[in-house]
């Protein structure tokens, strides 16, 4: 039971400190939030599948992020991440709980979103950094939204298994709940990047 407590209260920090650290890595120096900058949020999330979860996420970073598609692309993958990590600690421990195949390979399609959405925030902020031209800006992020892409498609095949293959219950109930939660986040971020990517390289501004 000792052990048990002190695993279970380390995660909890760890998954503590994770979210910390992400979230941090994507913050900018903050300023007074304007109507402008709210409403550039709003427009943008207007182009997801899932406005209303998109603006109630990001809205606290207009200041940060103003009229900047850069930083708003780099915010929302890291939100994103930090979402997936929540459930990824869940579905992890439920695992150790739990002989379904189903949700073992659910802790594997997650994590592998993950690696995949980190790879993304990589290349977004090695972006910021050289400040790319043109070929290179589109080649970087046909990247981004690759890796985007196939992390959502990763939570679709955990919940595709746990569909198939769990059994009715509160369990089942609750990791489809949970999955679909960081799709939404996902799907939001993708669709981000997919602006920013189509907005073209001479509207880059780091």
């Amino acid at each position: 039971m000792a052990r048990q407590l002190y695993t279970s209260a380390f995660l909890h920090f760890a998954s503590l400190l994770f979210i910390f650290r992400t979230i941090s890595a994507v913050r900018f120096p903050p300023g007074p939030t304007t109507t402008y900058d709210l409403d550039f949020i709003r427009t943008s999330c207007n182009a997801t599948l899932y406005p209303d979860v998109c603006f109630t996420s990001l809205a606290g970073y207009a200041s940060s992020v103003q009229y900047n598609p850069a930083r708003l692309a780099r915010v929302a993958v890291g939100v994103s991440l930090s979402r997936a990590k929540h459930t990824a600690t869940y579905l992890s421990k439920l695992s150790r709980a739990s002989a379904s195949a189903a949700v073992h390979d659910c802790v594997s399609n997650v994590g592998d979103a993950m690696e995949k959405m980190r790879g993304s925030l990589r290349q977004l902020r090695e972006m910021n950094h050289r400040r790319p031209g043109a070929p290179t800006f589109r080649f970087q992020m046909s990247n981004v939204q690759t890796w985007m892409s196939a992390a959502l498609t990763d939570e679709e095949t955990c919940t595709d298994g746990i569909t198939e293959e769990m059994e009715e219950g509160e369990t089942k109930t609750a990791v489809c709940e949970k999955v679909a939660d960081v799709k939404r986040f996902t799907s939001n971020a993708l669709a981000i990047v997919n602006t920013y990517a189509n907005s073209g390289a001479y509207h880059y501004r780091p």
